[in-house]
């Protein structure tokens, strides 16, 4: 009978691993030790880990000393990782040791038994992490994966919301509606140039993002265990990312100083701040799709979102905005990650960080979210709204506040009187206007046409 354990051991002593897994002996204390959330690093993360071990293996063939067929395995197992195999062999607790050591010795441990067990005998710390630390290799991956998350998922996710905003102002280009400040009637204002600060307000974010994917590009492999390159021959560093740039999209380039990689985490805590700032930009979208999808009667009523899904299990026929409040639920969930974030880089104590597998875990799952969350709001809010003109027409012309056109020719104070005798009459202020003033009725409809009132502003 074939047994369902083997027992392997490692400087403490005897551990039993289960016979067919990939892992070894310090994977598995890990495993037993910190059975918490049930949740392992992100797949973002352990293939990133997979592409800065291969670009390590084959630094060392050129500079470490490693034999290079052992290098060629090592760096083969790193690429088949980074390409997402082999992720069922990840399953460490997020919250575990403080550096990512365990997460670490997991990827050496898994790429030594995978070349082993191709022909190729490699041991995990002597050869898989040689010229490397936790230390150094962690805060390296935290950074590549976000790098090439955001590179590949979150930009390409913001520009086409950007996209599709865009498409639908120059739509709506000609029709006015109701301008608010502090939600009450204000000037009007038209849907491009509503929709249009929505579109200038995500290339902000959306630099704010580019900036910190800047600064996360600075990479501190070779550092090793204090940032003073121990164990790591000379020009490794520099070989190391000229052969990450080979395997990834490139951009990499190394820190001069490795120490604060190491021992703070202010490039994360930065990108997870953009990351807050583009979930305050969306939010700020979703509520006002929400307030002008309010109704259908005794709501705004400007626009009408896609029927998705029935709104009720009581209340038959009731339809939600379900899109724009899931964007916005995701929007606070990535700022409370952030704040998680911003406490966990407080915790470089001296000469290392000891809050690696969070600010990993919390900034990967606030890059997955608001990828998904953007392009849900393009394809399934955005995208399909209608313009309910009537409604838009109807408050538009019983708007008092339309008088504000008048100032410069009738003063503040007979505007003033004319708003308060529309709003209590309830008539237009073109009508209150004919009798109040003397100005025409041409002269007034061409002052008070809420058009022309928007300006030559567009989106």
């Amino acid at each position: 009978m074939t047994s369902l354990f083997r027992i392997e051991h490692d400087s403490i002593g005897p551990v039993r691993i289960p016979a067919d897994a990939l892992y070894g002996p310090q994977t598995q204390r890990a495993l037993d030790n910190f059975p918490i959330s049930g949740r392992p690093l992100p797949p973002e993360f352990i293939r990133a880990l997979g592409w800065v071990k291969a670009a390590c293996a084959e630094a060392n063939a050129v500079v470490g000393g490693l034999d290079p067929k052992m290098a060629a395995a090592i760096s083969l197992m790193g690429q088949r990782i980074g390409a997402g195999h082999y992720l069922d062999s990840f399953l460490i607790d997020v919250y575990q040791t403080g550096s990512g050591t365990s997460t670490n010795m997991n990827a050496n441990e898994v790429i030594a038994r995978l070349a082993t067990d191709s022909g190729i005998p490699v041991h995990p710390n002597d050869h898989v992490n040689m010229s490397q630390s936790s230390n150094d290799v962690i805060p390296t991956t935290i950074r590549v994966a976000a790098v090439e998350s955001a590179r590949m998922d979150l930009l390409p996710a913001l520009d086409h919301l950007s996209g599709v905003l865009a498409l639908k102002a120059e739509s709506l280009g000609t029709v006015t509606k109701t301008g608010r400040t502090h939600l009450m009637d204000a000037m009007p204002i038209r849907f491009d140039q509503a929709l249009g600060a929505f579109i200038d307000q995500l290339a902000g974010a959306r630099l704010g993002v580019v900036q910190a994917m800047d600064r996360l590009s600075a990479l501190p492999q070779g550092g090793t265990a204090v940032g003073t390159g121990i164990n790591a021959p000379d020009g490794f560093g520099s070989t190391f990312i000229a052969k990450l740039n080979q395997l990834t999209d490139g951009g990499y380039r190394l820190m001069p100083r490795p120490f604060a990689g190491l021992s703070a985490q202010d490039e994360p805590v930065a990108y997870s701040a953009a990351l807050r700032g583009l979930a305050i930009v969306l939010t700020k979208i979703a509520n006002d799709l929400r307030w002008m999808n309010a109704g259908p009667l005794a709501g705004l009523g400007e626009i009408s979102l896609p029927d998705l899904q029935p709104g009720s299990s009581i209340m038959p026929g009731k339809v939600n905005p379900v899109i724009p409040e899931a964007v916005a639920m995701v929007s606070a969930q990535v700022q409370g990650l952030d704040a998680a974030v911003a406490l966990a880089g407080q915790s470089g104590n001296f000469e290392l960080n000891v809050m690696l597998p969070l600010i990993a875990q919390n900034v990967l799952e606030s890059t997955r979210l608001l990828t998904q969350a953007m392009r849900l709001l393009a394809d399934k809010a955005i995208a399909g709204f209608t313009v309910n003109q009537t409604n838009i027409a109807r408050a538009l012309s019983m708007n008092p506040i339309l008088v504000t056109a008048l100032n410069p020719v009738i003063g503040y104070e007979l505007g003033a009187k004319i708003a308060k005798r529309a709003y209590a009459e309830q008539r237009s202020v073109l009508e209150i206007a004919l009798e109040m003033t003397d100005l025409s009725e041409g002269t007034l409809k061409q002052l008070l046409d809420p058009y022309l009132l928007t300006g030559s502003h567009s989106s």
